[in-house]
């Protein structure tokens, strides 16, 4: 059943906030730390700017960062947790044990105040999982992903949350689990785009070809062009796929930034035109350093949304309402 808004197209941005809980396990707070902390930059930035545009985005929040301090966190842990084959994926034994008091004393793990903030504005706060699940990787069962799914479910509860679309972590949407999801109340999800250069992979599976392949297509039309129709399959949570991941500015490849400003504004235009989706996603502490260039970028984006929403009644939705709920 085609559920697309009102037969307008439908722009939608939904962001991954997990601070170093999304890349602990591929980087370090040497290499990459100035990204993560300049989220507290980032966060209210995005506040001001979507708010002159009238724009509501749904923020997929990892459930560590709904703790105030270590003793919440700790509290608030599932009792069943995912048993990776790869060791180097379990964040239980390899960096919790690091976490630090509060986000006082370790802005890298804890970011409460920035939590707070979205909770004053349109947003949607979503969930990326309790603890940063990686869904398809050797080891873990259905039965611990649901173990994550309540806990995430719980202690955005305790902060007065209902939790309504899930952002699955490294894009592993697991279709075995999305009847998991149904069955305790997370009915949307972010898919990926249909090309198979996004289809859901592990962690290894991700070979140097086709990290290139994305790399090209975040400029030129690789994949097509990545719209959308909102569709519902009878139980299960309703998919509100990826179109385009807003590739951060990089100083070495700026004489492309027009390039790939160019190619997401094609796809937003094509969307707005066919009435379809259009579902453009990020990282915050991908805008963690280069934070003008990045907001500037953005604000290109908005502007242009802006245009299509006065030419083609072009629509604003979060992951929960373009879902229809």
């Amino acid at each position: 059943m085609d559920i697309t808004s009102n037969n307008k197209g439908v722009f939608v941005i939904s962001l991954d906030f997990e601070l170093l809980w999304g890349v602990w396990d591929v980087t370090t707070k040497e290499k990459y730390g100035q990204h993560i902390l300049g989220v507290k930059q980032v966060i209210p930035g995005l506040i001001d700017l979507f708010k002159r545009y009238d724009f509501k985005a749904t923020f997929a929040t990892v459930g560590f960062l709904f703790a105030k301090n270590r003793e919440e966190l700790m509290a608030s842990l599932p009792a069943v947790k995912p048993a990776y084959s790869n060791s180097n994926y379990n964040v239980y034994e390899k960096e919790l044990p690091l976490v630090g008091r509060d986000e006082t004393d370790d802005a890298y793990h804890y970011g409460y105040s920035l939590f707070r903030q979205l909770l004053d504005t349109q947003h949607e706060i979503g969930t990326h999982t309790f603890c940063h699940y990686y869904c398809l990787e050797e080891g873990q069962s259905a039965e611990e992903f649901e173990a994550d799914v309540r806990a995430a479910k719980k202690i955005a509860l305790d902060n007065n949350i209902q939790l309504y679309s899930i952002v699955f972590p490294r894009n592993q949407v697991n279709e075995d689990y999305l009847p998991v999801l149904q069955d305790n109340g997370i009915p949307v999800y972010r898919g990926n785009p249909t090309s198979w250069i996004y289809k859901p992979r592990k962690f290894a599976a991700e070979l140097p070809f086709i990290r290139l392949c994305r790399l090209l297509d975040t400029y030129l039309p690789v994949s097509g062009y990545n719209t959308h129709i909102i569709a519902k399959e009878e139980g299960l949570p309703v998919n509100v796929p990826a179109s385009r991941f807003l590739k951060p500015y990089n100083k070495s490849l700026a004489w492309l930034e027009k390039l790939k400003l160019k190619r997401i504004m094609n796809e937003m235009t094509r969307a707005a035109q066919k009435n379809e989706l259009y579902h453009l996603w990020w990282h915050p502490h991908n805008f963690g350093v280069n934070i003008a260039e990045n907001m500037n970028n953005l604000t290109i984006i908005l502007d242009h949304y802006k245009q299509l929403q006065q030419k083609y009644g072009f629509v604003n939705l979060t992951m929960k309402e373009a879902a229809g709920l």
